[in-house]
Order: C-alpha cells, then structure tokens, then sequence
C-alpha cells in the first residue's frame, strides 16, 4: 500500500486505483474526518453525509456544545474545526505512520475556544485487523463548558463517533463484559464493537470497535450509539452523564483505538486487544 497525500486537502492509504483502506480528509469541510474506511478484506464501514443527518461523515471527532454553541450539527450559527497549516507525517521503523496536525476550534462568530493538538496514528494489527489511534490534547483559550444535549431519546452524544454504512445486516454492539446491545444509552465499558454481516460474497462480515484508554477522564466510558440498518452509530461519549469544565490554560488529553477488523470478534479477542492498546507506553 502506498500513501497518498493532496497538499490541502487529504491524506489516504491503498492501492493505486482502488478504493483505499482509510481517507483523512482536513481541507474543504467544517470538521476534518475519515471516509471511506474499510476492512483489511476492502469493505466500507463508513457513512458519509446521509440524508437524514448530513454533518455525520464517517468517523470524526468534536464535542457537540462549547459555552453553548454548536459544533456537531452544521445548522447556521456553529462552530467549526480549522486545520492549522498542513499536516506532519512520519514513517516510523515499526511500520507504524504518525499524523500529527493542529486545529483550532472557531467560534460562530469568529474566535478561538480550543487549540488541538491531534496525534493520528495507524499499524496493521493483523490480516484481518488494523488501528487508526487519535492521541488529542484539547487546549482552552478561555473557560470552558462542555456540554451534550441531556439525556432523552435522542441526547447524550459528542466525542468519537462513527456513522456506519447502511450496508450492514444483523448488526449488534458488543461491550467489554461480554454483553450485547443494539442501543447503548450511557452503559460504561471499556470498548465496545459494532459489527455485521455484509455485502460482497459468502459468509461476509465485519466491524470496528473503540478502545477507551485507561488513563481517560471518565474511563470506562460512557456508550451511545445503534445498530439499526438506518443508523448503524457507535460514539464514546465520554459527556454523556454530565458536561465537563475546561478552565483557561488547562489541556484536556483523551486517547482511543478504532480496531477496524473482518469477522465477527469476539469479547475474548476484543479484551486482548485492549488490554494490549491499555499496556503501550506513553509517548
């Protein structure tokens, strides 16, 4: 596989000429994301723009209000994420590739909240598995309250989030005590997985679980998300009980692993996993 870089606007790993394995997309939109990401075996998980909520772009990150402004929906006033300049790629000798770039968080009317330092990175796990690691540092520019709409049936929700493809059958979310779920509403577990069976073949099947790392505020997280045909979503949502002051000149750090696999994974498998992302030193 070969790595791909348009100067200002993505970045992609994959074969010359087909669909590739994962797209981070930093220029042209009001968030920076990652579409189409796909299985080892080359099948899509992602959703992006659908109709029914055209600010969900395959998997991305943001908290939905900052003192009170928006930066989830992209309903006119809100708040966007601005790449600061481009971003730096590293091929580290373990085969593993580093992003690191910088944003600011804007407000609607202009002015910074967050400077972000966000650390991307992605290592083959195995054939069937590989990692895409968001290591964030959330810096605030002046106190901050970081906010979900509460609780109701559809409220709880900011953080990492990923929209799934439509073309997934007999979807389920696994926990990390072994339960399965097709709606978490703020259950906390260390990882939780969204997996299916799918299109292209017999016996065809796959997922993508995140790993919320032991040393998060909150840890374990919170959980929302479904595995619904129309809305198959899994969000680690880590406001999802209650927001979370920020004050001027503090630095908010969370760390995930989005294990993208073939198969369908057990909790066994899964728990290794974690335990092995929970285990890696800090950089």
């Amino acid at each position: 596989m070969r790595l791909v870089h348009e100067m200002g606007k993505w970045i992609a790993l994959g074969e010359a000429g087909e669909t590739p394995l994962w797209r981070y997309v930093y220029g042209g939109k009001p968030k920076p994301f990652f579409h189409p990401v796909c299985t080892p075996a080359g099948h899509v998980l992602s959703n992006f723009e659908p109709h029914d909520h055209v600010w969900h772009r395959g998997l991305w990150f943001t908290i939905k209000f900052i003192n009170g402004e928006n930066f989830w929906e992209e309903r006119l006033p809100f708040g966007t994420q601005q790449t600061v300049g481009l971003p730096a790629l590293t091929h580290q000798d373990d085969g593993r590739i580093v992003l690191a770039t910088r944003l600011r968080w804007v407000r609607p009317g202009g002015g910074t909240v967050i400077e972000e330092n966000r650390e991307i990175g992605y290592q083959a796990l195995s054939a069937d598995a590989y990692a895409i690691d968001l290591d964030t540092r959330l810096s605030a520019q002046t106190d901050l309250l970081l906010d979900r709409t509460p609780f109701t049936t559809w409220g709880g929700y900011g953080g990492l989030v990923m929209r799934g493809t439509r073309n997934w059958q007999k979807t389920r979310i696994l926990l990390s005590d072994g339960t399965t779920t097709e709606r978490p509403t703020g259950t906390r577990a260390a990882w939780a997985d969204l997996s299916g069976v799918l299109d292209g073949g017999v016996a065809q099947s796959g997922g993508f679980a995140i790993l919320d790392h032991p040393a998060n505020v909150r840890h374990p997280s919170p959980w929302y998300g479904g595995a619904e045909r129309y809305n198959n979503y899994l969000n680690a949502a880590v406001l999802f009980h209650e927001p979370m002051a920020l004050a001027a000149g503090h630095t908010l750090r969370l760390r995930y692993r989005v294990l993208v696999h073939d198969g369908l994974w057990d909790a066994t498998r899964l728990n290794g996993a974690w335990t092995r992302f929970a285990s890696e030193a800090e950089s």
